[in-house]
């Protein structure tokens, strides 16, 4: 079997021991005679799964009990809306900090919505870096701060979380969820599209403090408000089922590795090895600033845009799969997420030297 290293930034490569389980039971599920995909939403077996998927994900996340997990259809663009039409319905008033494409995109949809006010941006400098965050510059009438925690496009990273007083702090935490251990108090709600460290596209994986359902704005379609999908305790419709089953087997997996304090250790390892690298290359480097990088996003460049296009056709060649950067930011960028494996992470490292001695 023939498997690439592959550093797409979603969807992105699955645990090969989760691919196997699921394939193992893919035709016959537990002897029911059918595929988790056959399995009706509201029978028992399918009951198990998204239950079993909830604790393990509140035991790995270390989820307080006044917090509602749920799965809800769709990806984390959805929320951009979401987030607004649930939350808005107090001042009307939002702060957002812009630190790239995604946070762009969220504050554009929640303008429509109410009174959106960017309070830090690193627009400044092509969103290389993590703007500096206090209380001072929040409004306490706001009803909520939004940040992006990890910027998949630009390889920019929160590594202290700002602190937003008794204004709920709203995360889309897509590209970084899992990686490392968070306190998950310090957020009124998490939102995170499945298809970098979860499971599968289609499935987004939502956390909200109970105190922050029910304040919908009228005109919130019933789809859309999270009192409908904690009420129903995710099954209001029928949810992405393979996708819950999917990260299930993601949760498990993640569990017997020794949980997010070794998950965290790992790919801080992986993400050394290879920032360690570009420090030490003549011809490649790394566009962000030193402390706000990513340890899932790792953008890199060199001066030459034919070398760049040559570097990302031999590493596929080499079973290096898709290492082209964002058109944004130009060049390469490696994403390794929690399935990317050191042994991935350093046959990237060792190409960048060939291709530096071979191309010098």
């Amino acid at each position: 079997m023939n498997r690439v290293f592959n550093f797409s930034a979603g969807p992105s490569m699955l645990p090969l021991q989760v691919l196997e389980k699921a394939q193992e039971e893919l035709v016959n599920y537990r002897n029911s005679g059918m595929s988790v995909m056959e399995l009706s939403h509201r029978s028992n077996l399918f009951t198990e799964i998204i239950t079993e998927a909830e604790q393990l994900l509140r035991e790995l996340m270390a989820i307080p009990d006044n917090y509602n997990v749920l799965f809800i259809q769709g990806g984390a663009s959805q929320q951009f809306a979401m987030v607004p039409m649930n939350l808005l319905g107090n001042s009307g008033k939002a702060d957002y900090v812009n630190t790239g494409s995604w946070s762009k995109k969220a504050i554009k949809e929640a303008k429509k919505f109410g009174e959106i006010r960017v309070i830090a941006s690193s627009e400044d400098d092509n969103f290389t870096y993590i703007p500096a965050i206090d209380k001072s510059m929040i409004d306490p009438d706001a009803d909520y701060v939004h940040i992006t925690t990890n910027n998949t496009i630009e390889g920019t990273t929160y590594n202290e979380i700002p602190d937003t007083g008794d204004v709920p702090l709203v995360a889309d935490m897509s590209s970084n969820i899992l990686s490392e251990q968070i306190d998950v108090s310090k957020f009124g709600l998490i939102y995170a599209g499945a298809q970098k460290n979860i499971g599968p596209a289609g499935l987004t994986v939502v956390i909200i403090r109970e105190d922050l359902i029910g304040r919908a704005l009228d005109t919130c379609p019933t789809m859309l408000d999270y009192k409908t999908h904690s009420e129903s305790g995710s099954l209001y419709n029928t949810p992405p089922t393979y996708g819950v089953y999917v990260a299930k087997l993601v949760f498990e997996w993640l569990k017997e590795i020794g949980g997010l304090k070794e998950m965290e250790s790992i790919n801080r390892k992986k993400a050394q090895i290879l920032y360690d690298a570009l420090e030490e290359s003549h011809m490649f480097r790394s566009p962000v600033r030193k402390d706000s990088r990513s340890l899932m996003n790792i953008p890199f460049v060199s001066d030459s845009d034919e070398l760049n296009a040559a570097f990302v056709k031999e590493a596929k060649a080499k079973g290096l799969e898709t290492l082209k950067g964002h058109r944004s930011v130009g060049g390469m960028r490696a994403s390794i997420y929690n399935a990317m494996p050191v042994e991935g992470v350093e046959a990237l490292v060792t190409f960048m030297r060939d291709f530096e001695n071979k191309h010098n």
